[in-house]
């Protein structure tokens, strides 16, 4: 008798059983983590040019599991960029808390969708113990609500969706049910230095990035809180907490006063900066932050969780959840947390685990510890290419530098060498109408010893153009 080819599912119930497929999937992880202070910042042409072996059609039969993941080892791993080393210092990308990325791992074969308590109450529960951990780990509101998002950029727009609600509601006009057309005109007044997933977010809401009215920002990218206008309920004021080029942080309380004497709402942008509050010796940056509405932070950038781990902090629970409204005859609401009332989304991952992971492992001083170590490096960097001939375009408050060369054009060049080294990676903005290099230092990992390194990266390139 012809035996009957076992079927998907069975393959799939066989894999659970023996396990051989998630032990391959470990090994090749630890591989990982052994070498990755051992292999290029950035992968070379030759490496990337392998990534051609994904290029085929898709397979008309199932294919061999173990293959699978041999491939993505073989010709993924090589060409990844080495975020989770030392020398990573591009786009505000920080690296994993070794606990977090366990915790993820735990999270994952757990698969949980956190939209409703009757879904997950663990990660109900998590979400609520995170709410209260960070809520008092940056000074905010007691009654401030937290929603756990993909990033900063998702929970800048519902705080600035919140916002819209609130302020529209207090003219009298509610605009999910009457949506914006007719609706009375709501104010955006914003830095000419606001990051440009505000400009995105304000598009999305309907607010229009035209609109805006743009308040000039100082030599160091801080709003100019002198050419503020005038202010009034139906105005939403958006500030920052560190300049994603100079790492600056708006003027808080001063602006927060007035906009609380007019009734304004206020969101704060604290994608990596809104951490300085956790640090005794850099929570000054901060201060005020408390009078704002609405804060969107990255767990993923300064406090290291993997990525995927935006929390949009709001503290009118009501404007939140009804700007992210929700219904439909299925959806069970109870008495306990039911996390989609402060989210864009129902189905997610369940992001609370590894930050509830994270929180855990360093606590208050751990988390203190974190923020000055990322700072520390920065001025370290500042000091040294400093003390070697680069200019240091900014006043290093927090985690961020720009540096030029002599000219323009030596700049470029530098920073095109230091990217081709492998031995660190940098990005490059343009600052004041000239380029410059843009060093973040968001990643445990980095050492002194890594900042010494880098610097020699950044000379030896320089020197390679001045010889040329």
């Amino acid at each position: 008798m012809k035996t009957k080819p076992p079927s998907i599912r069975d393959k799939m119930f066989a894999q659970i059983a023996d396990k051989m497929l998630f032990e391959q999937a470990r090994s090749y992880a630890y591989a990982y983590m052994d070498d990755v202070n051992r292999r290029p910042v950035f992968p070379d042409e030759e490496t990337i040019d392998k990534l051609a072996a994904f290029d085929e059609p898709l397979p008309r039969q199932s294919q061999s599991a173990t293959d699978i993941l041999k491939r993505l080892d073989a010709y993924g791993s090589p060409a990844t960029v080495a975020q989770t080393g030392g020398r990573y210092f591009g786009f505000v990308n920080g690296n994993a808390v070794p606990v977090a990325l366990a915790a993820r791992w735990v999270s994952d074969i757990w698969d949980q969708n956190p939209a409703l308590y009757v879904i997950s109450p663990t990660v109900a529960k998590l979400e609520h113990v995170c709410e209260q951990w960070v809520r008092d780990l940056l000074g905010l509101p007691s009654e401030t609500v937290a929603g756990f998002v993909s990033g900063t950029s998702i929970a800048t727009t519902c705080g600035l969706a919140a916002g819209r609600y609130a302020i529209l509601k207090n003219q009298g006009w509610d605009v999910n049910e009457d949506g914006l057309f007719g609706a009375p005109p709501v104010r955006v007044v914003v830095s000419q230095q606001a990051h440009g997933t505000v400009f995105k977010a304000l598009a999305l809401l309907g607010l229009g990035k035209n609109r805006v009215e743009l308040v000039p920002a100082d030599a160091e990218g801080r709003l100019d809180a002198t050419c503020l206008p005038q202010l009034d309920s139906s105005t939403l004021v958006i500030l920052q907490a560190g300049n994603v080029n100079t790492g600056s942080f708006d003027d808080f309380e001063h602006v927060c006063h007035a906009a609380l004497s007019a009734g304004a709402w206020v969101h704060i942008d604290g994608a990596f900066g809104l951490w300085a509050a956790a640090s005794p010796t850099k929570k000054h940056l901060a201060k005020g932050i408390e009078k704002a509405d609405s804060w969107s932070v990255d767990g993923h950038k300064t406090l290291n969780t993997p990525y995927d781990c935006g929390i949009i902090l709001c503290k009118n629970r009501d404007a939140l959840a009804a700007s992210m409204q929700a219904t439909g005859a299925y959806i069970q609401y109870g008495e306990n947390r039911d996390s989609m009332l402060y989210t864009p989304d129902m189905s997610r991952r369940a992001r609370a685990v590894e930050l509830w992971a994270t929180l855990r492992f360093l606590g208050r001083n751990g988390v203190a510890e974190l923020v000055d170590g990322l700072c520390e490096c920065a001025t370290q960097f500042a000091k040294q290419l400093a003390e070697n001939g680069f200019r240091v375009l900014n006043e290093v408050v927090f985690n961020q530098v720009l540096v030029a060369c002599d000219t323009p054009a030596e700049t470029e060049r530098t920073l095109a060498g230091i990217q081709a080294s492998g031995e660190c990676w940098c990005g490059g903005t343009n600052w004041q109408d000239k380029p410059a290099i843009r060093i973040s230092v968001c990643s445990w990992a980095t050492t002194s010893e890594d900042v010494d390194r880098s610097v020699q990266a950044f000379i030896t390139a320089r020197d390679a153009v001045l010889d040329d």
